[in-house]
């Protein structure tokens, strides 16, 4: 069975943090690719400063252009909205048989767990792989440690608000995004 986990956000915009997270789960951990779920808007977060669903698809995709074992999903443009991380993998997993698929959280979404669609069910049906966030403490009840994993990724303190308001600020931010996301911001003068 193929093992793929699901990194889904706002990537808004897409930074080498994000990047950097889904390669390591990719060499580090069982997961074969990681999948970048793009979502049209998060139901826990403001739509406030949002580029376009398509503009932030095409960033990721040329973000990840590079990477062999990473891939883009535009599967929640397709959905009901606001997305729900619980239907949008029940879909994914009767659209692909023979495929299982897990979740990468943060250590920040893990602690907001409760607040999301049918959480219970969730954690019974889909694996996940949490990842350290700065400030945010993980603990994971015995009971879930066959299925919910902390992995000792790098701890990275790059944001995609940080990155926005930053370029306002007009501050040279080339070294924090991929290539190819850096050439379409810098093209369209997105976040500016």
């Amino acid at each position: 069975m193929k093992e793929i986990a699901i990194f889904s956000g706002s990537f808004n915009p897409i930074h080498a943090g994000h990047l950097m997270l889904a390669s390591y789960m990719c060499e580090f951990t069982s997961v074969e690719e990681v999948w970048l779920v793009v979502s049209p808007h998060n139901p826990l977060k403001e739509t406030g400063e949002l580029l376009d669903d398509h503009l932030r698809l095409e960033m990721v995709k040329a973000a990840v252009a590079p990477y062999r074992k990473l891939k883009v999903s535009d599967v929640e443009f397709h959905l009901p909205r606001p997305s729900y991380t619980i239907d949008t993998l029940d879909y994914l997993t009767v659209q692909h048989p023979g495929t299982r698929f897990s979740l990468i959280i943060g250590g920040d979404n893990w602690n907001q767990l409760p607040l999301w669609k049918e959480y219970e069910r969730l954690l019974k049906s889909y694996p996940m792989l949490i990842y350290p966030r700065p400030g945010e403490e993980v603990v994971i009840p015995e009971a879930l440690r066959e299925s919910v994993q902390l992995v000792d990724a790098p701890l990275l303190e790059i944001s995609s608000t940080f990155i926005r308001r930053s370029m306002r600020e007009g501050k040279e931010m080339r070294a924090f995004l991929p290539e190819g996301a850096y050439e379409l911001i810098e093209k369209n003068g997105w976040y500016r």
